[in-house]
């Protein structure tokens, strides 16, 4: 079997979603942090009256013009507007976001207004119609769509959001991301390996870029390396329902590779297994009932930089979010050796440049077992297969690492 391309595989898990999971409504206090669900119009306009801007006398431009002298015949405030009107020869004190009065059409700032007798001002400079007022509907009207069905909510769209007048917000159901750790040499962090048995540590990594992504993670525990232990975990994160089952380790070639066997025998599609890559070429992808399953490498480095490259964007796709190419552009900082057929990702480390890309090193040691080196990595630099050796400045990809 050929090794897959690494853009082949993320198009092939992205278009494997036909159709983003269901929606629900949240309090717009939760919704940061998930995805929108439909189009979201404007319940009101924002301003919905013509407010003023600063802080000064709302007058007729054209009684500044004449050089009249201005009678104050009131206050406006934010939250209290002036009931009456402002005819010739007349002001209203106004601050910033108080509605302006019927009949004025301007604002002029109190530091161009002289106060010449009780309750009278004066302009020390003209002031032209609409200057420091901002008109109703300036920001947005009632019923504009402002946000797209697929947009993220981060702090920005909520306040806008608040704005729009919208107490609630439908968004997309989280993906539920069921994720089975196998090995009969792992234990859970915080107890004591015995002599022959590691630390696992894949499971907490790939949970946290799942929550990241998005998605509900469940980690379904450690596997031993047995058919019957490994089926009974994929009955239950097929009980969960989760929407995507990951599998750490066990989909390689050895004796003790049973996964994807067991996935099979168990109703699994396999759409594709192996990838152009290093580290990860053992990434599966199929599908088992509605579930999408993703089997990751075991190695920990390999394990991430799966997920990095191939859980994000499936997440994303169930959320109704469009796939976000995470490369870009770089110059390298030392010269790098040529590559080989698979498509390489380096642990590296970047800093500002004066032409404005990062410039790239790679880290001296690239093992896939060595989780401090991928700690110390703030970045993924991509060595396409059968690319040629290249010298200190030339441009290349990256992938930033948070």
């Amino acid at each position: 079997m050929s090794l897959l391309p690494v853009e082949d595989a993320i198009a092939r898990i992205v278009g494997d979603v036909s159709a983003p999971l269901g929606s629900e409504e949240v309090a717009l206090g939760e919704a940061a942090g998930r995805t929108l669900a439909r189009d979201l119009a404007a319940r009101r306009s924002q301003p919905p009256f013509a407010a003023s801007a600063m802080d000064g006398y709302a007058v007729r431009a054209v009684d500044v013009a004449r050089g009249l002298r201005l009678k104050v015949i009131g206050v406006a405030a934010a939250g209290h507007s002036f009931a009456g009107k402002v005819s010739e020869g007349e002001t209203v004190r106004i601050f910033t976001g108080a509605p302006v009065p019927e009949g004025a059409d301007t604002v002029l700032i109190q530091e161009d207004a002289e106060v010449v007798g009780e309750a009278t001002i004066m302009a020390q400079k003209p002031v032209a119609s609409g200057r420091h007022i901002r008109r109703a509907g300036l920001d947005f009207e009632l019923g504009t769509t402002l946000l797209a069905a697929g947009t993220l909510l981060g702090p920005r769209e909520v306040s806008l959001i608040a704005s729009m007048g919208h107490a609630a917000v439908p968004v997309r159901r989280r993906p539920r991301v069921a994720i089975i750790a196998t090995g009969d040499e792992l234990v859970p962090p915080g107890t004591m390996p015995g002599p022959d048995q590691i630390i696992a540590s894949n499971a907490v990594a790939i949970a946290a870029l799942a929550r990241d992504a998005g998605g509900e993670p469940f980690d379904l525990g450690i596997v031993g390396d047995t058919e019957d232990a490994i089926a009974d975990a994929v009955a239950r994160a097929s009980r969960l329902p989760a929407d995507v089952l990951v599998t750490i380790g066990g989909a390689s070639v050895g004796d003790h590779d049973l996964v994807r066997d067991v996935l099979q025998a168990n109703g699994m599609a396999l759409d594709f297994w192996r990838i152009a890559m290093r580290p990860g070429k053992p990434l599966m992808f199929g599908r088992l009932g509605d579930q999408k399953v993703l089997g990751l490498p075991g190695n920990p480095v390999s394990s991430f930089v799966c997920g990095l490259l191939f859980l994000r964007p499936l997440v994303a796709a169930l959320l109704g979010r469009r796939y976000a190419d995470p490369t870009e552009a770089a110059v390298l900082a030392a010269d790098v050796a040529g590559n080989d057929s698979r498509q390489d990702y380096v642990r590296a480390t970047y800093r500002a440049h004066e032409a404005g890309v990062p410039s790239v090193i790679p880290l001296p040691v690239q093992d896939s077992a060595m989780v401090s080196v991928l700690t110390e990595a703030n970045c993924l630099l991509i060595r396409p297969p059968h690319a040629d050796a290249a010298r200190a400045g030339a441009p290349c990809r990256i992938i930033r690492l948070r």
